[in-house]
């Protein structure tokens, strides 16, 4: 019986295999990035706050510079529109570092746990060719990556499968030996789809169980406690 039930799992489809290496998104996993950090501070209220960010530098309007077109022309374009806005526009440049809130709570010592065991540990980012050099002056753990795919650079964003599948080529590792950290679900079920194994990131410590339970990381003495 036992022999039948091995057999049966290394030939069924769904017999996933343990994973051998972590891919990273960065925004959300490992650093905490909001304009309404920073423009909480350029105007009245929330409620200005959400009307700013939901009508005029929208999400769909930054996407943009994830995907690679340039700060200087997207803000040009934005502040033709809303002259009368024009300032507040280009403080999303000028001021963008005041939009990181710092890390996210545990993430970055699970990355550098990984690293220090022999884990081969990549990310894959949304996020802008010219602004990610100023995230990593300030956030020097994101110099651990072996590779690391930024869409600004590749002007190919997530959820497409083709930035997953330049990385899969970049790193010359099957999709089913990685585990793909991400706290976007669109991008969770494009990674599934490609054969990625996945984690949709809700906290460290969820993180944590997941990667100790598939045997990549071995339980922190704070987690033990």
């Amino acid at each position: 019986m036992r022999f039948h039930a091995l057999f049966f799992c290394l030939h069924a489809k769904r017999c996933a295999m343990v994973p051998n290496t972590v891919v990273f998104d960065i925004g959300g996993v490992l650093i905490d990035w909001n304009p309404a950090y920073l423009y909480r501070k350029l105007l009245a209220d929330d409620a200005e706050v959400s009307e700013f960010l939901g009508k005029v530098c929208t999400s769909a309007w930054n996407e943009q510079f994830d995907a690679g077109k340039p700060f200087a022309d997207g803000i040009a374009e934005l502040s033709k529109l809303h002259p009368e806005k024009a300032e507040l526009i280009e403080a999303y440049w000028l001021r963008w570092d005041e939009m990181l809130g710092g890390e996210v709570p545990g993430t970055a010592r699970i990355l550098e746990r990984l690293k220090s065991s022999g884990v081969a540990v990549h990310a894959i980012s949304n996020w802008s060719a010219e602004t990610f050099p100023r995230a990593s002056e300030r956030f020097p753990f994101l110099g651990l990556f072996d590779v690391l795919v930024v869409s600004g650079r590749e002007q190919l964003v997530k959820p497409g499968s083709e930035i997953f599948e330049l990385f899969l080529e970049r790193a010359g590792v099957p999709a089913d030996q990685c585990i793909f950290i991400d706290d976007n679900l669109a991008n969770i079920k494009t990674a599934q789809k490609v054969g990625f194994q996945t984690e949709h990131f809700r906290t460290a410590s969820d993180l944590e169980r997941r990667l100790v339970d598939l045997g990549i990381l071995t339980r922190s003495a704070d987690s033990q406690a």
